[in-house]
């Protein structure tokens, strides 16, 4: 229970932090108080507020995208699985609902919850093979290092806070554009279902683009990077190699 705890406590300062930033700093455009160079900042220092916080907990997940990945790569089981996810988007509903909360006090747009869309409502116009092609890769690219920089194999457990947000700021930068950076099915699906209208009639592509592209990055990880391979088995095939 500590673990799905943690999930909803780090999901939450994700979405809340991320979402805010955008909504209070008057979006992507350019001249706003936060514009782009900040929203893929406050998503990025979100993830390592979260890894750095609650990650010993659960190792801070905070998306069903890569909890799904993990689950491929069976490094959880079935029952944390479903655990995770629901935690992941009960924190995405309390961060959008606490945003809602403040923009309504404010007197402000509730139609504008840094919610994810694509086509004539973004700032590059693509349709739908586009943008699931974009939340695709980058969800594929994210996923991937994510679970080379945690491998018991590969990894580096004290840069992983750092190096996962600053991958995420990154990615910010191609996303934020086409559909506003999603790579995370419960951070697209609380905004949209708060709002309603084109954000909720697209979730779809928000919630299955994700978990495709952190399946891939699964199977890539596992079987190009070696990054399932146990330590103790690892050190057996180096010694061998030198007889």
């Amino acid at each position: 229970m500590k673990k799905y705890i943690a999930e909803f406590i780090g999901t939450f300062i994700l979405v809340f932090v991320g979402t805010a930033a955008a909504v209070f700093g008057g979006g992507a455009a350019a001249g706003s108080i936060v514009s782009l160079v900040g929203i893929a900042l406050a998503f990025g220092l979100a993830v390592m507020m979260a890894a750095y916080s609650i990650g010993t907990i659960s190792g801070a997940h905070l998306n069903p995208a890569v909890s799904i990945a993990m689950f491929v790569n069976k490094r959880m089981d079935m029952t944390d699985l479903i655990g995770y996810i629901i935690a992941q988007v009960v924190g995405a509903f309390a961060g959008s609902l606490t945003l809602l909360a403040l923009v309504n006090s404010a007197g402000g747009d509730t139609k504008a919850l840094g919610q994810n869309l694509y086509g004539a409502d973004a700032m590059i116009n693509v349709g739908a093979t586009g943008a699931f092609i974009v939340e695709a890769v980058l969800t594929f690219i994210f996923v991937l290092v994510i679970m080379t920089v945690t491998s018991p194999a590969r990894g580096n457990d004290s840069l992983a806070g750092l190096v996962i947000g600053l991958t995420l700021t990154g990615l910010h930068f191609v996303g934020v554009p086409v559909t506003g950076m999603s790579v995370n099915p419960a951070r697209s699906l609380a905004p949209a279902v708060l709002v309603q209208g084109t954000a909720l009639s697209q979730i779809w592509l928000f919630i299955l683009a994700p978990i495709v592209g952190g399946i891939l990055a699964a199977i890539v990880a596992k079987s190009l990077l070696g990054t399932e391979v146990d330590p103790g088995d690892q050190d057996l095939d180096l010694d061998l190699s030198k007889n």
